[in-house]
């Protein structure tokens, strides 16, 4: 089935609480914002990549590296809620994919496979896993994705979750962390984004259980390796160190 038009959208929010500012910092002399929006470009599978904001100073700096921003309302609450404000007012998409502000380093090619569930007309969200380490097992931060045999989510949890009972079937179970890369049919995201909180969301702080709960599958897009996200300004050394090991960097 042919790729359907798709289009991606960064949420670029100035106002965080613990980096205000932050799709502004600057990351190897380029601020992180137009890093995401080049990994975008690099996939080669959007129609266009928009970055939808509430602050005047990043749209200046969007237009300013040759992208489009487009200006959000200042009390959208999620991600999500941004994108869908931005999908309201155009016309001819069937796709959205809904890229994290903060993830300078995210692989393109982990792009092409989010944009490539929605080759089959039955997907209507998608989303990405990797690989679960050993180490991140007991972590809440890292979040735990159990699939179906087709690879739809049957849940996510900051839980160590799938529990294994007895000794021995460690190795029958795929453990799965979800990367935070959403995309959705144009009318499914409209749909979710008029969707009240549910109980299980709010329990774990996961707004993707809110599809889940209002019965929307989710395909699972299977990718390898991990991604350095930009949560407080020390993390900026972190994607530099990264970029440096990579040969990129002096």
């Amino acid at each position: 089935m042919p790729l359907p038009r798709t289009a991606a959208v960064i949420p670029a929010r100035h106002a965080s609480t613990r980096f205000p500012g932050k799709p502004l910092a600057r990351i190897a002399g380029k601020t992180m914002v137009e890093h995401v929006w080049r990994r975008c470009q690099e996939a080669q599978v959007f129609s266009e990549v928009l970055v939808a904001t509430e602050d005047v100073r990043i749209q200046e700096e969007v237009t300013r590296f040759g992208g489009i921003a487009v200006m959000t309302s200042p009390t959208c609450p999620t991600g999500t809620d941004r994108v869908a404000e931005v999908a309201r007012g155009r016309s001819g998409v069937e796709v959205w994919v809904n890229v994290q502000g903060d993830e300078p380093l995210l692989d393109p090619e982990a792009l092409k496979v989010l944009a490539g569930l929605f080759q089959d007309p039955a997907v209507r969200m998608g989303t990405l896993v990797r690989p679960l380490e050993a180490s991140e097992v007991p972590s809440p931060h890292v979040v735990k994705a159990v699939l179906a045999l087709n690879g739809d989510a049957l849940y996510f949890s900051r839980a160590a979750l799938p529990f294994i009972r007895e000794a021995g079937h460690e190795g029958s179970v795929r453990r799965w962390a979800h990367i935070g890369l959403y995309g959705y049919r144009h009318e499914t995201l409209l749909e979710l984004a008029t969707l009240p909180p549910t109980p299980l969301e709010e329990a774990e702080k996961l707004e993707q259980l809110r599809a889940l709960e209002h019965g929307l599958r989710i395909r699972c897009g299977q990718v390898q390796g991990k991604t350095v996200a930009v949560d407080v300004p020390e993390d900026v050394a972190r994607v530099e160190e990264v970029l440096r090991t990579r040969g990129l960097l002096p």
